[in-house]
């Protein structure tokens, strides 16, 4: 979750956390600057960037503040709501989910336990950079560790059932599906896609 990253204000800065840019807002390299001039210069696009197109054009877009309040840009139609690059994660990691993911997402913002009775789709189709694959809070990598680095990703979240039989650990293969936070409430499955 988050290839992740996915409080929103920490999942804004650590979990926002996939598929190439769009050709409207390309990105020349994956630094924190380059990441965060486009989230900057349009946030639209780069929100966009993390879903399929089928379901970016018609998302909510949202920022999230310090503060946990999320900001509507652009209001949406098909229950999915998209945000933009976390500026302060190294590489581009929009996100976009359906309103299941987002019970879920407010839940780990919110420190709560989230919903278990209700499977959530999420998308980072341009990748992610996770702090931590075993901790949902951290905000940056242990003394001597690195960024989690995913691809382009989908993630399904609320179902403990789908986790059944995936690795997981500090530095899971992200070739391959895996579990993300592992042991935690907000346990969920990470599914790598190209």
């Amino acid at each position: 979750m988050t290839s992740t990253r996915l409080a929103f204000a920490i999942l804004a800065t650590t979990f926002l956390a996939s598929c190439e840019k769009k050709a409207e807002a390309p990105v020349a390299d994956a630094s924190p600057t380059a990441s965060a001039t486009v989230a900057a210069n349009d946030p639209i696009a780069s929100a966009e960037s993390a879903a399929p197109a089928a379901v970016a054009k018609d998302a909510a877009i949202v920022t999230m503040g310090a503060d946990g309040k999320m900001a509507e840009l652009r209001k949406g139609t098909n229950g999915f709501t998209c945000m933009p690059d976390a500026p302060d994660t190294p590489g581009p990691d929009p996100m976009c989910f359906d309103a299941n993911a987002m019970d879920f997402v407010m839940a780990w913002v919110g420190h709560k336990p989230p919903p278990t009775d209700k499977a959530g789709v999420m998308y980072m189709l341009a990748g992610g950079t996770d702090a931590s694959n075993t901790d949902p809070y951290a905000t940056k990598p242990t003394e001597g560790g690195d960024w989690v680095h995913t691809g382009p990703h989908m993630m399904l979240v609320g179902s403990a059932a789908s986790l059944k039989g995936y690795p997981s650990g500090p530095s899971p293969d992200t070739k391959a599906p895996y579990v993300m936070w592992a042991g935690t409430p907000y346990a969920h499955l990470m599914i790598p896609v190209s």
